[in-house]
C-alpha cells in the first residue's frame, strides 16, 4: 500500500513526539472531526508558509483516523484523550493519505507525476477491495466501486506548482485530476488538505470550490495550531532555560492569529532550543530565493515598500480580498501578497510589518542588490556610517547623511521624520550585524526614534533622536530628559545622537543636515 491505510503517517508522528522539543497541538483534532460527513463543511483546506507545522499536523490526523491500527497508547498521553468523543473516531476510518511532494523517482514532467499517484491509488484499491478497475476508469468510479468511503489527508497538494517542467495547462489538468478524485463524492467523508498557495488563486474556475480555505489571514478555527503561541514558548523556556524568552520573542515573533495572538515560527524555535542558541534556521532552507524570485523583474514596483519595512515602517495595502478572489491586482500587490503567502511578511489590520529579526536580515541583503539603485549605493557607505558615530565624528556622520538624503530616491523627498528613518535606517544597515535596531521602541517616558542594543560588550549603546527642523540639542534634550536610554542603561558606554534637516526651501540652510555626538553619563 502506498496510500490507504499506511502506517507511515503513524511512523512520522511519533517520531516528531519523541522529540525533545515538542508542542501538543492535538485538540485540533477535536475541531477537525466535528465536520466528518457534515455536506458542505466537510472539505478542509489550510494554507500557510513551510515549516510552520502543515506536514506534522497532516501526519496527527491521519496517525488519529487510519482504521487498521491501534494508536491509542499514544494519544492517551496528550490533550485529545480528555474530550468527550477521544475514542469515537480514534482509528476508524479509511484513510486515503498523500504527500504531493513525494515525487517517482528522476521525475521530469507532469505526466509522469500524475500516473504515479493514479497508478498507486489504483493499485491500492485493487489490493484491498479485489475490483476490477478499467484503464478508461475515471478516479471517481475506482472509488465508487469499492462502496466504501474514505478520509482524504491530502499534503502540499501544490508543490508540483514549483516545478520547472509544469506549464499552465498542466496546472489546469492537475486541479481537474484533483476534482475528480474528490468533489462533491459520496465515498468522501472528509478532505483534509494543506499547502502553501491558496486555492481560490490558483484553481481554474469552480475545480476545488467546495474546499473552506483557512489562511494566515481569515482562519480563526486552526490559527493556533499552525505556530507556537507566546505561551507555549514560554513554556518551553522554563524547559530549556539556556535561552531567554525575550531573545527567542525577537527572532521568531511577529505572526498572528486573527484573534490578535501573538504566533512564533516553529521551524526556528525548535532548532533554536536544540542548538541552544539563535540564529536563522527557517530561512537557511531555503524561501529567501523565493522573495528574489518575486521581485526579480518588478524591483520598481517594491524597491521603496521594501526600504521602509526595513526601516520599521508598516505598509498599508488590503490583502484580504487578494486571498479571498481570483482578481488579478498590480504588479506591487501581487508581490506583497506573495510575501504573505510565504511568510517573508506579516499583515495585521491592514498593514505589512517584517515579523522578526530572523527576516530582517534576509530583507537588509535585498537592500544590497544591484538593481536596488542608490539604495544599494548607501548600503555600500553604512559602514563608514557607523564607524562616524562611534568615534564621536559629526561632521563626517553629517556629511554621509546628507549625500545619501540628495539621492534622486523619491522616498527621502518627503520633508517628514518617517522619511529620515528610512534613510537612517538604509545608511546603517552595518550595523545590524553587532546591534538589536529598535525603532519606535518605547522606552522611558516616551518613544525612542532609533536605539541601537550592542550584542557584545565592547561596543557603545546608540541613542538616536531625529528633528526636522529642530536643533541637535533639542534632539539630546528628549533624549536625556524622556530618559530614553532606559532600555540600554546597562551598557558601559552610550551615545546620544541627534540629528536634523532642515526642510523649508527658504532657508539658507535648506538641505542641510546636522549631528551632535555626546558621551552619555
Amino acid at each position: 500500500m502506498e496510500y490507504l491505510n499506511i502506517v507511515d503517517p503513524i511512523y512520522r508522528f511519533e517520531r516528531h513526539i519523541n522529540n525533545n522539543i515538542y508542542v501538543d497541538k492535538t485538540m485540533m483534532i477535536d475541531i477537525v472531526s466535528r465536520y466528518i460527513d457534515k455536506t458542505d463543511f466537510n472539505y478542509i483546506c489550510v494554507t500557510r508558509p513551510r515549516r510552520f507545522g502543515k506536514t506534522y499536523n497532516a501526519n496527527m490526523l491521519a496517525a488519529y483516523y487510519t482504521k487498521g491500527y491501534d494508536t491509542k497508547d499514544i494519544f492517551d498521553n496528550f490533550k485529545i484523550s480528555q474530550t468527550d468523543n477521544y475514542t469515537k473516531h480514534l482509528n476508524q476510518y479509511n484513510v486515503i493519505y498523500i504527500d504531493f511532494s513525494v515525487m517517482p523517482k528522476d521525475c521530469s514532467s507532469y505526466e509522469e507525476y500524475k500516473k504515479y499517484i493514479q497508478d498507486n491509488i489504483i493499485s491500492d484499491i485493487k489490493d484491498h477491495y479485489n475490483v476490477n478497475i478499467l484503464p478508461t476508469d475515471p478516479m471517481s468510479s475506482v472509488l465508487r466501486k469499492t462502496k466504501d468511503s474514505f478520509i482524504f489527508i491530502l499534503d502540499e497538494w501544490d508543490s508540483i506548482f514549483y516545478k520547472d517542467f509544469i506549464n499552465e495547462k498542466n496546472r489546469i489538468d492537475y486541479l481537474e485530476f484533483l476534482k475528480d478524485l474528490i468533489k462533491d463524492k459520496i465515498s468522501v467523508r472528509l478532505a483534509y488538505m494543506t499547502g502553501i498557495l491558496p486555492i481560490v488563486k490558483y484553481s481554474s474556475g469552480s475545480a476545488l470550490n467546495n474546499f473552506s480555505e483557512f489562511n494566515f489571514i481569515n482562519d480563526r478555527r486552526y490559527d493556533e495550531f499552525f505556530g507556537f503561541t507566546e505561551d507555549e514558548v514560554k513554556d518551553l523556556c522554563k524547559q530549556y532555560p539556556k535561552l531567554k524568552y525575550e531573545d527567542l520573542e525577537y527572532w521568531y515573533d511577529g505572526y498572528y492569529t486573527c484573534t490578535e495572538k501573538k504566533l512564533f515560527n516553529p521551524r526556528s524555535v525548535s532548532s533554536a532550543f536544540d542548538r541552544e542558541y539563535c540564529d536563522n534556521y527557517w530561512t537557511s532552507t531555503g524561501p529567501m530565493s523565493e522573495i528574489a524570485d518575486c521581485i526579480e523583474d518588478n524591483v520598481d514596483d517594491i524597491r521603496d515598500d521594501i526600504v521602509q519595512l526595513v526601516a520599521g515602517i508598516p505598509v498599508e495595502v488590503d490583502l484580504v480580498e487578494y486571498l479571498e478572489k481570483d482578481d488579478n491586482l498590480d504588479a506591487r500587490d501581487e508581490i506583497l501578497s506573495s510575501m504573505v503567502i510565504f511568510g517573508f511578511l506579516t499583515y495585521h489590520d491592514g498593514y505589512l510589518y517584517i515579523p522578526n529579526h530572523e527576516l530582517m536580515l534576509k530583507f537588509e541583503k535585498i537592500l544590497n542588490r544591484k538593481d536596488m539603485g542608490d539604495y544599494n549605493e548607501i548600503v555600500k557607505q553604512s559602514k563608514i556610517v557607523l564607524k562616524a558615530t562611534q568615534n564621536k565624528d559629526e561632521e563626517l556622520l553629517a556629511n554621509m547623511i546628507e549625500k545619501a538624503h540628495d539621492k534622486e530616491i523619491d522616498l527621502f523627498h518627503y520633508n517628514d521624520e518617517n522619511s529620515l528613518a528610512c534613510l537612517l535606517t538604509v545608511c546603517y544597515i552595518y550595523a545590524r550585524k553587532f546591534y538589536k535596531i529598535k525603532r519606535e521602541e518605547p522606552t522611558g517616558k516616551g518613544r525612542c526614534d532609533m536605539i541601537f542594543i550592542p550584542q557584545r560588550s565592547n561596543i557603545p549603546a546608540i541613542v538616536v533622536e531625529l528633528k526636522v527642523n529642530g536643533t541637535t540639542q533639542e534632539a539630546i534634550d528628549q533624549i536625556i530628559n524622556k530618559n530614553y536610554v532606559d532600555k540600554v542603561k546597562a551598557c558601559k558606554e552610550i551615545l546620544l545622537v541627534g540629528i536634523t534637516y532642515n526642510s523649508d526651501s527658504e532657508n539658507k540652510d535648506y538641505k542641510k543636515h546636522k549631528c551632535q555626538i555626546i558621551q552619555y553619563k
